[in-house]
């Protein structure tokens, strides 16, 4: 029965998956958004993780997506439309420049680290999960770090853009409705 669940929930997680990607509405995207983390949470509980699955609803499904949501309402995205009539393309500018050559630059890294790291399966005992904090902070902090760094820096990047983002549209407001 839980093979069957997990299955199940797994399809659902590509589906939402694949709702985020392709909804036209971002309301939308994030209510998908919403759909897969609660189903990856479930298959964390199914495999014995409480704690993770805990943590995926408090921070993910909890914060992650009210940030998005605030983002959503502050950026104004309702009106899609106008503004891509707006913007020409996405590349035209010099930091959307940059941050593509950083982004194709830490995938690179990335791939080639995991190439080069020797995965090994952690030792659970039967029954038991891994869900102790002092496994999961020795696994985070020591075998994962650099994953844990990259997506500490991913996110910096993230909200610096979109301060970036809202500015440039704020200063666009003033100017009469151009970028």
């Amino acid at each position: 029965m839980a093979e069957i669940l997990f299955y199940v929930l797994s399809a659902a997680a590509l589906l939402f998956g694949l709702g985020v990607v392709l909804a036209k509405s971002p309301m939308m995207s994030v209510l998908s958004l919403l759909g897969s983390f609660f189903c990856l949470a479930v298959i964390y509980l199914l495999a014995g993780f409480q704690f993770l699955a805990a943590a995926q609803i408090l921070v993910y499904a909890g914060a992650i997506l009210v940030l998005f949501l605030f983002v959503i309402m502050l950026l104004n995205l309702g009106e899609l439309g106008a503004i891509a009539e707006r913007s020409n393309s996405f590349l035209d500018s010099t930091a959307a420049r940059i941050g593509a050559v950083i982004a194709v630059g830490m995938g690179v890294v990335g791939l080639a680290a995991a190439s080069r790291a020797a995965f090994q399966p952690v030792r659970v005992e039967p029954g038991k999960g891994l869900d102790g904090l002092e496994a999961i902070a020795t696994e985070l902090f020591g075998r994962y770090s650099l994953a844990f760094e990259a997506a500490s820096i991913l996110l910096l990047a993230t909200m610096v853009a979109v301060i970036a983002l809202a500015k440039r549209q704020r200063r666009g407001l003033k100017n009469g409705g151009r970028a």
